[in-house]
């Protein structure tokens, strides 16, 4: 399997930190969302698309976060996602954050195919897995 890693800018704003100008920690999670949104985007995967044509949603099934520095006021980081692993209905990323080249965030993110009505797991189409796998 090719592994396609795509990047994603972010600018950290004062919204984004705590009294101190330091990040608050969920708001990492919104930042790996919006990366792997634009992972799928840079794949021509289009989520609303997948939702009104397949009935079919992605959603976070585990994450497991590993903080090892802190990102403050005004930083421009790095949000790198990668395909892991892939299965019929479970896709494996591995997300990293970055600023320059200080490693500041691991994540490993399951995310699950669901049924967009009933929320149950469904079996990701083959087209789709094969534009993640860069086939």
């Amino acid at each position: 399997m090719v592994s396609h890693q795509s990047s994603w800018p972010v600018r950290v704003y004062y919204e984004d930190t705590d009294s101190g100008g330091v990040v608050y920690h969920s708001n990492y999670l919104n930042f790996m969302e919006r990366a792997r949104t634009e992972w799928l985007r840079s794949l021509k995967i289009n989520q609303q698309i997948l939702k009104e044509e397949e009935n079919l949603l992605f959603v976070v099934h585990q994450i497991n976060i590993k903080f090892m520095k802190p990102a403050v006021f005004n930083d421009l980081i790095e949000v790198e996602t990668r395909l892991k692993q892939l299965t019929s209905v479970r896709v494996q990323l591995e997300q990293q954050i970055k600023r320059n080249k200080d490693l500041l965030i691991t994540a490993s993110v399951e995310v699950v195919g669901v049924n967009a009505r009933t929320l149950k797991p469904v079996r990701i189409p083959e087209q789709i897995k094969s534009l993640m796998e860069c086939k």
